[in-house]
């Protein structure tokens, strides 16, 4: 199942980690793109419970980034934008970026949405841990000082925090 939806994580995971860089040399950089990729999956998998629902995706596409691009003012077809950028960016899933801004600025909220995957059709053959989503230490946290900052992820954690928390909400069990 995850092989599924591998693009879609891994392109929402790479707009994440440019729009909202780690601070700190290489080290950090790996320590903020783990905390993102960990988010990424958790809200994809959240958005994408069954295999029906991951083939649709990946036969359809996720939308693309741009409107994500428009919010936080990124330049996608400026000098540096060639058509390698463009084709992963159209992999970017809006709803999973919002929802992964949403896990990333709110601890209880992540522990939540790891909660509600347990067990479920994408962790049932193997446990999976998401600590560095669910219980980031010190150097996490500076690592993604800008990633985990909920002023500056608000725009995009506003676009879909409504059907995350519906997702989420009392009596919501998900399909496996």
């Amino acid at each position: 199942m995850l092989a599924d939806l591998s693009p879609l994580i891994a392109a929402t995971t790479q707009w994440l980690t440019r729009s909202y860089p780690a601070c700190g040399g290489a080290l950090a950089a790996a320590l903020g793109e783990a905390q993102a990729r960990q988010a990424v999956t958790v809200a994809a998998w959240l958005r994408y419970p069954t295999p029906t629902d991951a083939a649709l995706v990946g036969m359809a596409g996720p939308g693309g980034s741009a409107g994500l691009d428009w919010i936080t003012g990124a330049d996608a077809t400026g000098p540096d934008g060639d058509a390698d950028d463009a084709a992963w960016r159209t992999w970017v899933d809006e709803i999973v970026a919002s929802w992964a801004a949403c896990l990333l600025t709110d601890d209880e909220l992540a522990r939540l949405a790891v909660g509600a995957i347990a067990g479920g059709g994408h962790t049932a053959h193997s446990p999976i841990d998401f600590r560095r989503l669910v219980s980031p230490d010190a150097h996490d946290r500076r690592a993604a000082a800008l990633l985990r900052h909920p002023d500056l992820l608000a725009p995009v954690a506003a676009l879909h925090r409504t059907a995350l928390d519906e997702r989420l909400g009392p009596g919501q069990a998900l399909i496996a």
